[in-house]
């Protein structure tokens, strides 16, 4: 037992040090590699198959909505990139430069893109000449780079995936519309595929997205009692438009600026499924999002018939849509056990020559670790309800959490007392002055992170920091 015990001991513990926890997990579980270029990581075969599955399942959202997949190019001239104000000054300390084509000084620089705002925009100037022409609902896969002082696997990295929506409709109430529709899939898909309960929001003046009229948010709340930005959705109005001349002839025959708004998600929730869900044996995917669902585990697969029977157990699970793997490796049981649990696969079976001639096998949960001896015949339907189960009550624990660690301070002196003692959302009224944000910033580094839309009960009549009058309620938080 010593090797499988030293494989678990691997991980710090998430009480000791959270942040090495974090570290050891997307290493020890094979997700992240570092490469030798500094603050670019290498995405593994079951980091990218996470990414896989929550594109796929994401696409399949968006597209029930109307939107379309273009690509756009990596670069953006800097004149196109000027074009908007607010825009380039939001993104000019990030933004990294090509000066050179082989030995030859550009005329231009040629920024790499950290978001495809003023492409799609140039790309929609000449595209969009009618009311017939709208609404354009396109989409894109893509990778962006931002040069990031402090990097952190998945949370921050100078290059990482994302997917970025870049709509343009008629009219303002259509925008708006759109905007907050796509912030909702998100909400969805993190509640319903990732188990990760979120606060859906607007965020303030002060930390919206540069150039935008308004941009919203989803919230996540991670074990530690940190908050994570898991996806936002930004209303732009006309301000683009005007930027690069975006009109349309609408059925008044008068030429207008369309409306348009971006929305985007990024492999930060590989991040965060890791942060919320993850224990101090590593890994702990929920079974819609898992690249495997079902690892099968031979006993004593020396013996006859133990590897043909496990084999054969995997491929009637295969065959009935569940991603399942059977590790027939030389290793000891043990060693593939601590190795399942790392990887967090949601259900191991194990099956051995006693449980063959009882026609039955011993499944396993990663969640809770509970066992239960269950009949071979109808496994594939077993382990489908078993899988649901997993599913359900991941995302019932994650929400206990969350809710757990949401603490209502009414004036400055308990707004102190909790974020300096207790992790997690705070709820404090807010007069709407950027000084209290800055000031509870300086103080605390913790952030507003957004004014909920489900829950703005008046929890007291001034602001939890100056006194003044107060009639909004912020969720504040220290974030990644």
């Amino acid at each position: 037992m010593g090797k499988e015990k030293k494989l678990v001991e691997a991980i710090t513990s998430m009480e000791e040090d959270f942040a090495q926890w974090y570290t050891d997990v997307v290493k020890k579980a094979e997700l992240i590699d570092y490469s030798s270029i500094k603050g670019c990581m290498i995405l593994k075969p079951d980091g990218y198959a996470i990414w896989e599955n929550i594109q796929k399942e994401l696409d399949g959202r968006f597209k029930e909505t109307g939107v379309e997949n273009v690509y756009m190019p990596l670069f953006i001239p800097e004149s196109l990139l000027n074009k908007e104000k607010d825009h380039v000054e939001g993104f000019a300390p990030e933004v990294a430069w090509v000066t050179h084509g082989g030995t030859n000084p550009l005329q231009e620089r040629l920024c790499v893109r950290p978001t495809s705002e003023t492409l799609f925009c140039d790309f929609y100037s000449n595209l969009i000449q009618s009311y017939r022409d709208l609404p354009k609902l396109y989409n894109q896969w893509c990778s962006v780079v931002r040069w990031e002082k402090e990097t952190r696997p998945f949370l921050r990295s100078r290059e990482f995936l994302w997917q970025e929506g870049h709509t343009a409709h008629a009219t303002a109430e259509e925008a708006k519309e759109r905007t907050l529709q796509m912030l909702h899939v998100y909400a969805d898909f993190c509640e319903e595929t990732l188990a990760i309960p979120v606060v859906r929001g607007k965020k303030t003046d002060k930390e919206k997205f540069a150039g935008a009229e308004a941009t919203y948010t989803i919230e996540a709340l991670m074990h530690d009692g940190k908050a994570l930005q898991s996806g936002t959705s930004h209303n732009f109005g006309d301000g683009f438009a005007k930027a690069f001349d975006i009109q349309y002839t609408d059925r008044d025959n008068q030429l207008k600026y369309v409306h348009q708004t971006s929305w985007g998600m990024t492999t930060r929730l590989i991040g965060a499924i890791i942060m919320v869900h993850g224990d101090d044996s590593g890994l702990a995917l929920p079974p819609a999002i898992a690249p495997t669902q079902v690892m099968v585990i031979p006993i004593q697969q020396h013996k006859e018939g133990v590897l043909e029977k496990a084999q054969s157990v995997r491929q009637t699970l295969a065959e009935q849509g569940i991603r399942v793997k059977l590790d027939d490796s030389e290793k000891s049981p043990g060693w593939k056990f601590s190795e399942q649990e790392m990887r967090g696969i949601p259900i191991r079976v194990e099956i051995g020559p006693k449980d063959i001639a009882a026609g039955q096998c011993v499944l396993v949960r990663r969640d809770t670790r509970e066992k239960t001896t269950v009949s071979i015949d109808g496994l594939g339907q077993t382990i489908k309800t078993l899988l649901d189960a997993i599913q359900s009550d991941m995302y019932a624990r994650a929400k206990a959490h969350r809710d757990a660690h949401i603490y209502d301070a009414h004036d400055y002196e308990e707004f102190t007392e909790i974020v300096q003692n207790k992790p997690g959302f705070i709820r404090g009224m807010w007069c709407g002055g950027q000084a209290c944000e800055d000031k509870i910033k300086e103080d605390f580094a913790a952030t507003a992170r957004c004014m909920p839309f489900d829950d703005q009960e008046r929890i007291a009549k001034t602001c939890v920091c100056c006194k003044k009058p107060a009639h909004k309620l912020i969720y504040w938080g220290k974030a990644y």
